[in-house]
């Protein structure tokens, strides 16, 4: 009987697990951790910091919302230069600015300075949401990719959950707390840094740009298989492409359904304090470490569904779910307090498992030769929306109320779940033939 190569009648995709699999997703969701702990830790650092560095209300808000502001030009810009160059050397040393800049803000001597420093960290962010989630993506076998990416929505949640501790825990360190509060992100960062050196180029990048024997070595040290079938020589990647008559519709969907989640997210945020008040809960600290707990439950939960759920069902089915529980906060009024807290955890349940989708989804919409730009414009255009309700929420709530405010929120899911409805493609493999 003539022996076959089982690795040579099989797609690379269809790899076991290997070493090297297990770095790609170590540093993937290492790097995700990080960006959660770097937006995390700024709140409770900047209220330390306001009496050292004099800092009034516009400065505060400049510092809060600087590394969102970072994070949509890191995520916009580095799409095309990494579908045109390559994934590895970003996804490699991205992280050595993380390091960085972490240091250089215990050194920060002014408002002007510290606000310098986070839209780098922002800028960062932005290019590790993009390459970190495509190059990931694009190494792990296919029937593993849905959940580690949805495993990387959980590191980022964990990582704003550890900040939050970690920063309560350093705020007694004396006037310079908030100096080691914020050097504090250079330790998780070194730590992925040292994991991601040695990781390969994508081997679909390659194949796409011609170069058959780099995506031979890479695919011998995956496992082995056949090489993929892409078409060569396709034409540079560019924004211009995202909008073409092919791939326009998933680029509306991947804009609009990730800008859909995290305007109520960023929103309802804001409304901590007022619930805390309401329910004469003195100790924030405790009411915060309540509110990521939930966060944390509900990411878990969202990457034990990943699979098991069609993306349609997963996608329409939590905004749905979130436009009701915030309807039903913004038109009862005089809501008993417990009812509160109760459609408030189910919204940070809900929406911290529809998360998840964030990193798994938008991947899984884009074709390989666009997919951190596609990644980009659709992390981008999310923070178009975080910056606006960050700076506009208050002002709607001054003028027109709270449940005005909250309906603002409720017709942004509302809009999320109508366009996923109409537009959004299944891609689970589970469930796509």
């Amino acid at each position: 009987m003539q022996n076959v190569d089982i690795a040579s009648t099989r797609s690379f995709d269809e790899s076991p697990v290997r070493p090297l699999h297990i770095k790609a997703a170590i540093g993937g969701v290492g790097g995700q951790f990080c960006d959660g702990y770097v937006l995390g830790i700024i709140g409770i650092a900047i209220s330390l910091a306001t009496t050292p560095l004099g800092l009034d209300a516009l400065s505060l808000g400049l510092l809060g919302g600087a590394a969102l502001i970072g994070l949509f030009l890191g995520s916009l810009l580095t799409g095309p230069i990494a579908d045109r160059f390559g994934r590895k050397h970003i996804y490699r040393w991205n992280m050595a600015l993380f390091c960085v800049v972490s240091v250089a803000q215990f050194f920060a001597q002014n408002a002007e300075q510290l606000l310098v420093l986070r839209l780098l960290l922002g800028f960062a962010l932005g290019s590790d949401f993009v390459v970190g989630v495509s190059l990931v993506a694009e190494l792990v076998p296919r029937r593993f990719r849905g959940p580690l990416l949805a495993l990387m929505a959980v590191a980022w949640t964990l990582g704003f959950t550890v900040s939050y501790i970690i920063g309560y825990v350093m705020q007694s360190m004396g006037d310079d707390a908030w100096r080691w509060i914020l050097f504090s992100s250079a330790v998780p960062s070194l730590l992925v840094l040292l994991v991601r050196q040695g990781t390969p180029e994508s081997p679909l990048w390659l194949m796409k740009k011609g170069r058959e024997r780099e995506a031979r070595e890479v695919i011998e040290r995956l496992g082995g298989g056949e090489l993929p079938t892409v078409e060569k020589g396709v034409a540079k990647a560019s924004w211009s492409q995202l909008f073409s008559r092919e791939h326009r519709r998933n680029t509306l969907v991947g804009a609009v359904f990730y800008t859909c989640q995290v305007i109520p997210y960023f929103a309802m945020s804001t409304f901590i304090p007022r619930i805390f008040s309401a329910l004469k809960v003195e100790d924030s600290y405790t009411g915060g470490l309540v509110y990521n707990i939930f966060l944390l439950a509900g990411s878990v939960v969202g990457l034990m569904l990943i699979n098991l759920l069609t993306r349609r069902a997963f996608l329409i089915g939590t905004f749905t779910i979130n436009a009701i529980a915030l309807f039903v906060l913004a038109t009862w009024s005089g809501m008993p307090a417990v009812y509160v807290v109760g459609v408030f955890a189910v919204f940070a349940f809900v929406m911290a498992g529809s998360g998840v989708l964030e990193f798994a989804y938008t991947s899984e919409l884009f074709p390989t030769e666009l997919r951190a730009s596609g990644v980009g414009l659709s992390v981008a255009a999310s923070r178009i929306g975080a910056a606006s309700c960050t700076f506009l929420l208050p002002v709607v709530m001054e003028r027109f109320g709270t449940s005005v405010a909250i309906g603002t929120c409720v017709a942004a899911l509302v809009i999320g779940a109508v366009v996923c409805l109409l537009w959004a493609p299944e891609t689970n493999p589970r469930y796509v033939r």
